[in-house]
Order: C-alpha cells, then structure tokens, then sequence
C-alpha cells in the first residue's frame, strides 16, 4: 500500500532493492552410520573435529570402522560430520564406561546381555567378567539356566553364583543380584537385552570378557540391513538423515565390519548400499561412497559390480581396493573401507580447487598401502564399469585414481559433474525461497532471470563451467514462453536453466611424431 502524506516533511522510505543475492550451497558435509563405544544412538549429532567426535563417541575400538573412518575423513581435509550410531539404546553408555554384549545361546543375537563397568576403566583398574557354569548343590545337578558370574578388577574379585534370566521369588535373577546397590557388584551393572526363547535357550555363553583398555568393546550386537537404513519418521538410521539438509555425503563403514561379523551377508550389503543410492537420489543434494567387499580380486569385484550389485545411479560412486592403515587398537597395520578418507579428500578438493574439480589424482593421507595392487591393465577392466581404484605409485604415494560415478548414462559420468550440479540446484533452491507467494508477472520474471544470471556468473568465473563467455556457459529463460497463461493458473512460475559443466581430463593424451625440417 501507498504511504500517506498529509502534511509537509521529509519522509525516509526503506524500500526493496529488488536484488536477491544466491549464495553458494555448502558442498562438504558427511554422514557417518556405524558402530561407536559410547554416545546417543540413532540420532545425527554433528561433530566438527576429532576430538569432538571422541568427546561424544568414544575412541577407536576393535570390531569397528567408524572411529578409524572418522578420524581419516578428518586427516584429509573433512569438516563437518554428522554420526549416526547403531546398536545401543538411547542413552546407553552415556558416561563413556565400557561395555561388552555378551551373546546367548538363542537362534538370534538379539538375546545378550550388556555388562557395563560402573567407574571408568582407569579408576576400576581392568575389568572382567568371567560367565561359568553354575556351582552344582551337594546332590544333584545345577539346573541348565543358571550360571555363575565373576568379576575381577583393581585387585577385587566378585562372584555371584546361581544366577538365572527367570524372574520371581525364589529366583536369583541377574540383574536384581549383581545390580543390588547394597549386595550386588560395586564393579559393574547388568541389563538384560534379550527377548524370545526359552530360559535355557537365553543363558549367555560361558566365556571371560574383558571390559578396560582400547578393546573394551565388543561389537556382537544384532544388525540387519534394516537397521542401517534406518527409518525417517522415527528418525533412525539413514533415514534420520533427511531432516539433516545439509549433508551431501553419505558413508556406511560398519556395513562391511557387520559382514566381516557374519551379521550381514552379500545380499545385504547389496541391500543397504541399494537404500544409500535411493536415499541420495530422493534427497537429491547427497552422494553416497559406497565401499567395495573385502577380499575381492580386482575380476571379482568387477564381476560383483557388474553381473550381482549392477547400480546405476550418478547419486553414488564405488572405491576399491580397501586401504592399509596403522591401527592404534591393535598397534597393527590393518586393512579398512577407504570411504571415510575419499570423503575427506572430496572435502579438501572443494576447498582447494571447487567442486567442479574431479577428487581424483589426490593422495590418501594415513594410508600406508593397499589390499591389492591395481595394475594398469586391471584397472582398464574397473574403471569402464566405474570402480574407482585406489593404486600405489611409487615415488607418488598412494592416489586416488578414478572419479566415476555408478550411471550408465554418459552426461553423469563424472562425479565432480553430479556434485555441481547438486550444489547449484542446492544454492538456487535455497536463494529464491522469496519467489513463493510474489506476483506472477513480467517483473517477477525479470527478477528471477537476473538473480540466477548473476549466480552462475560467478560459478563461470571460478572455472566450473565451460565457455569463453557466459553466454556460451548458461542460459537463463524466465518469460512468456516458459510461464503460458495455463501454467500462471497453476499458480507455477518456471525458470529453464541450462549449463556446460566442465569435464576432467581423464584421458590425456600427446600425439608425438618425427618431423624433419623444411619437410612439408
């Protein structure tokens, strides 16, 4: 509305300048899905350096590749991480003490117990719990549920003997015996996590479990390709990943320490990584880094990729063979999924060089060797079908060598192509938000037009497009013709965008001939 002047003044009017600057969409945000010793389950809490992580997560741990992901991603340029940890309960192991799952004797490996040290590791000195058969009374024999626990640590030894999974009165149930704040264990606490069977079935396997030091924890819990992908609406999984808008990175390391585990065969690796690549396509501004299976010769995981997993997707990229690390666990070199560093590296490409620069060519920081060594014609056979290989070069360290997508199609081809135009699309996405409810008009149009134009003439500029001149670059056509009168009913405004990405040079190649002076 018209301001109204009724008397004789100056008056300062603020009005809309009419420019709506688009900023650039950030390109370097990855999500982590696995195992961790401690921290909130099932939920994406963001960490932005390593000690954050360790801080909230807990170190590195033996059965897992998600603190040694983490911690790669972050040595090679990763700054910000969102980590979903699977299998604990919310809240579980809050307070950073250790914890060990002790399997049972059920069919399923849901039925377990989880032992717990009360006291961190360096004030209860090491902790073990030792599970044995029942003491047998004077006459008979010890009925088949029950069993004996013993704790040892910090120079103290406690048993607790004919203990069983039954509830009542008479029975000397495990979690009121041991958890008893006057009676029971001053070392550790007891919960019950087992559903199903019958009581015999559910008695836990005898064996001593080791609660302090770098490998106090066990990964013997129950996974299935359900829990890695997790659900949106309860906010599990990678489905607690859409309500984080900012990720374009999706990495599952732990996918292949569960098949490692036996918890997860083949086919659910196939499965969970076939839910990564739906995810990023319906999200549409995240690419997942799919790792290879361990062990595979370099025929092999060509067949796998080809004839078994066969993706198609520009939404993911697969990296193969596994890299070779010194591991702090162990004080071992081991071998690991290198989806953790390739995400760092992405990272450090964009800050170095853009997005629109192929992470290729760029050394793997922390890796010391590869599973296999990937030979020139090998890698002829891998990179076609788009397997990104990993190679050691001597005198050249060891080289991210490859930057394909999994996508048939030719124009999606090339990551660094997939994540422009996620970032553009992302950024465009983002900067119009204004556009909703305006007035569908010429004016509106032209603003629009001239807002996007001036977006990708800076992404010209910075070399992600192909052209001598911004007219060869991209087109922007915002008028009459892409909004008709029967598409204004619609109440839609459509805005045609076209852009020439920048390709890699994969193959460079010097045509090298004799010539001879003053010959024609």
């Amino acid at each position: 509305m018209a301001p109204t002047y009724l008397s004789p003044g100056v008056y300062v009017e603020e009005v809309d300048g009419g420019s709506k600057p688009i900023a650039l969409a950030g390109t370097a945000v990855a999500a982590f899905v696995g195992f961790a010793r401690k921290g909130p389950a099932n939920t994406p809490t963001l960490v932005t350096n390593w000690t954050q992580y360790v801080d909230n997560f807990g170190d590195f741990m033996e059965g897992s590749y998600l603190a040694h992901s983490v911690y790669g991603y972050f040595n090679n340029g990763g700054g910000r991480a969102y980590i979903i940890r699977l299998g604990a309960a919310e809240g579980a192991d809050e307070g950073g003490t250790a914890q060990a799952a002790l399997p049972s004797r059920a069919p399923t490996p849901a039925d377990t117990l989880r032992i717990e040290t009360i006291a961190p590791a360096e004030e209860a000195g090491d902790v073990t719990v030792e599970v044995s058969d029942a003491t047998p009374p004077e006459e008979g024999e010890a009925p088949d549920d029950v069993f004996k626990v013993t704790v040892r640590g910090g120079g103290v030894e406690e048993v607790f003997d004919n203990l069983t999974l039954r509830r009542g009165r008479n029975a000397r149930n495990v979690e009121q015996v041991v958890n008893d704040p006057e009676t029971g264990s001053n070392l550790i606490r007891i919960t019950d996590l087992g559903a199903g069977g019958s009581m015999a079935e559910r008695r836990p396997n005898l064996g001593t479990f080791n609660l302090a030091g770098p490998q106090a924890v066990t990964t013997e819990i129950a996974v299935a390709p359900s829990d890695f992908e997790g659900s949106a609406a309860d906010r599990t999984g990678m489905g607690g990943l859409e309500a984080a808008d900012d990720v374009t990175m999706v990495i599952a390391p732990d996918l292949m320490s569960a098949y490692q585990a036996g918890m997860i065969d083949l086919t659910g690796v196939q499965a969970v990584q076939t839910a990564m690549i739906g995810h990023c396509e319906r999200m549409g501004n995240r690419v997942a880094i799919l790792d290879a299976p361990p062990d595979m010769k370099p025929q092999e995981i060509e067949n796998w990729r080809v004839n078994i997993a066969n993706y198609d997707s520009s939404y993911a990229a697969l990296y193969y063979p596994w890299i070779r690390i010194f591991d702090p666990v162990t004080g071992k070199p081991i071998n690991m999924p290198p989806s953790g560093h390739i995400a760092g590296i992405w990272s450090r490409n964009d800050d170095t060089r853009g997005v629109h620069k192929a992470p290729a060519n760029e050394v793997v920081g922390g890796a010391i060797d590869v599973e296999f060594q990937i030979t020139k014609g090998e890698q002829d056979g891998l990179n076609p079908v788009g397997i990104n290989c990993i190679r050691a070069f001597p005198g050249r360290g060891i080289r991210v060598w490859g930057a394909r997508t999994l996508s048939s199609d030719p124009a999606w081809r090339y990551i660094n192509v997939r994540r422009l135009f996620n970032m553009v699309e992302a950024s465009i996405d983002t900067g119009t938000q204004w556009v909703v409810f305006e007035p569908n008009d010429f004016a509106l149009w032209q603003r629009l037009k001239r807002d996007v134009t001036s977006f990708l003439t800076i992404i010209w500029r910075t070399g992600a497009l192909f052209g001598a001149t911004p007219a060869d670059a991209f087109y922007v056509k915002c008028d009459e013709e892409t909004n008709p009168p029967e598409q204004r009913d619609l109440g839609m405004v459509v805005t045609e965008i076209g852009i020439a990405p920048v390709k890699p040079a994969e193959f460079v190649i010097f045509r090298i001939s004799q010539y001879a002076p003053g010959a024609e």
